[in-house]
């Protein structure tokens, strides 16, 4: 059986994330789809400035919501691309801190401890 492969097991973290991640990505979802809801009721009683910018906000978080859950759905499956940017997300988040001034804090700590099991379960991913 040399040609057999385990299955990759997918890390509890990993697994905790994808579905934080989804919930986000579902609450955004049908946000995004009650402001666009709410814009186009707004519009139709003739408060017509309030429309765009409304149809803006609700596109936003509708394409936000379809991010978050493409992500949490690589993550799920462990797609490397989710993995890097996962990591690229924390990076960003320690340099946004950093820039705050805010570096030594709960979520700076906790944002590298995210980011060294990142690291640790990368081989389960492919």
């Amino acid at each position: 059986m040399s040609g057999y492969m385990s299955p990759r097991t997918r890390p509890i973290g990993i697994a905790v994330v994808a579905v934080l991640i989804g919930i986000v990505g579902i609450v955004l979802v049908l946000g995004g789809l009650l402001v666009l809801l709410l814009s186009s009721v707004y519009f139709a009683a003739q408060v017509a400035p309030l429309f765009g910018a409304g149809v803006v906000a609700g596109a936003f978080l509708l394409i936000l919501g379809v991010v978050f859950l493409v992500v949490a759905s690589g993550l799920w499956r462990l797609e490397m691309w989710a993995l890097a940017l996962s990591v690229l997300v924390v990076l960003f988040l320690l340099i946004d801190l950093a820039v705050r001034g805010a570096l030594v804090s709960l979520s700076a700590v906790l944002l590298v401890l995210f980011l060294v099991y990142l690291v640790l379960v990368r081989h389960h991913f492919r």
